[in-house]
């Protein structure tokens, strides 16, 4: 299971990395000291995810200890979408709390400081994270298959989202057309925008998929602003203090 998370993020970061360099190609320059230490960090957390997935899939294989299910008709169809949602909700609502929390000095110093030290972050920095930091972000969807109901593609589908918005959360541009982050939807889901002034101001936008969360507790700062190198350049601007 740690060879299947390291090969997912270096295949996803990885070809998300090689689009930013056709789409905006002086975007990265002169961070590859920083893409060298991300790709460090994240696989060392790819060993951390691995064990409790590993655990998940003994367990659901060997023993059915988990909620699990292959028949598609252990369940209405309508609660295929639903159980998406659910997990997507709580994984977010865990996210939310964990990294407010990182951000308190104490556990700053000792641990998020790792994925803040990338200013600006890029494609690889999606699980750069202090050992303490991946643990936290290891153990939410293996707890989850053990508490709500969920078929193996639904799951499937559940962490294909995480990767990808893991991913592309911190490119330093917009993957997704203008109309989804800029729009109705924008206000609600968590895009690259969002989460690059995440980057710069350190005390705002902790969400994950959703802005639910930032909303309600006053933490959404709203979008950050992008435009080719010139958003790195804005990036690079010393931060907010933490």
């Amino acid at each position: 299971m740690t060879l299947i998370v390291g090969v997912r993020y270096l295949l996803s970061s990885g070809g998300f990395a090689l689009a930013t360099r056709l789409r905006h190609p002086g975007l990265y320059r002169g961070l590859e000291p920083q893409m060298r230490r991300e790709i460090y960090w994240s696989l060392a957390s790819a060993a951390i995810y691995g064990i409790p997935a590993g655990v998940v899939a003994w367990g659901w294989r060997a023993y059915g200890w988990t909620r699990i299910y292959e028949d598609v008709h252990a369940f209405p169809l309508w609660y295929l979408p639903v159980s998406v949602l659910l997990y997507l909700f709580a994984h977010d609502t865990w996210f939310y709390w964990t990294h407010r929390w990182m951000h308190r000095p104490r556990w700053f110093r000792i641990a998020h400081a790792v994925h803040h030290a990338s200013r600006p972050p890029t494609a690889w920095a999606a699980m750069a994270f202090h050992p303490v930091e991946a643990i936290t972000g290891a153990v939410v969807i293996p707890a989850l298959v053990f508490l709500i109901p969920i078929h193996v593609a639904a799951l499937g589908l559940v962490l294909a989202i995480m990767t990808v918005m893991g991913v592309t959360n911190h490119m330093g541009w917009e993957v997704f057309p203008r109309f989804l982050w800029h729009g109705p939807i924008g206000r609600w889901v968590i895009t690259a925008s969002h989460h690059q002034r995440h980057h710069e101001r350190y005390r705002c936008n902790y969400g994950l998929y959703f802005r639910f969360w930032d909303r309600l507790c006053g933490t959404d700062a709203g979008l950050g602003g992008f435009g080719g190198d010139a958003a790195l350049q804005k990036s690079r601007r010393a931060p907010e203090r933490k």
